[in-house]
């Protein structure tokens, strides 16, 4: 059964720190770019950031540029997002999904169900 499960959201204060985790399951992530989105209430899906599948390049939108990193660990089948310099306007249910293929370009095939991320003031 594929698979992608996120963890790591919570509540924190804006400046602080997370790092959340997508783990897969059913397939071997290394050959799928992994992509990070969010959703805002009332707000449109936006993409954050994604990691290519073949030589890790990781792309990152201007709102999180310089704060945000992204890294895999192949032997956990699981993609990271380290969340520095948090911000009010950081909250969101934060997704992963998989690309089948090298880069991080749509359709992405498997989505995950979310997590939680609520940065107060």
């Amino acid at each position: 059964q594929v698979q992608l499960v996120e963890s790591g959201g919570g509540l924190v204060q804006a400046g602080g720190s997370l790092r959340l985790s997508c783990e897969a399951s059913g397939f071997t992530s290394d050959y799928y770019a992994i992509g990070w989105f969010r959703q805002a209430p009332g707000k449109e899906r936006e993409g954050v950031a994604c990691i290519s599948s073949f030589d890790g390049t990781s792309y990152y939108a201007d709102s999180v540029k310089g704060r945000f990193s992204l890294f895999r660990n192949n032997a956990k089948n699981t993609v990271y997002l380290q969340m520095g310099s948090l911000k009010p306007e950081d909250t969101a249910i934060y997704s992963c999904a998989a690309h089948r293929g090298v880069k991080c370009v749509p359709p992405f095939d498997y989505w995950g169900q979310g997590t939680q991320v609520t940065v107060s003031s």
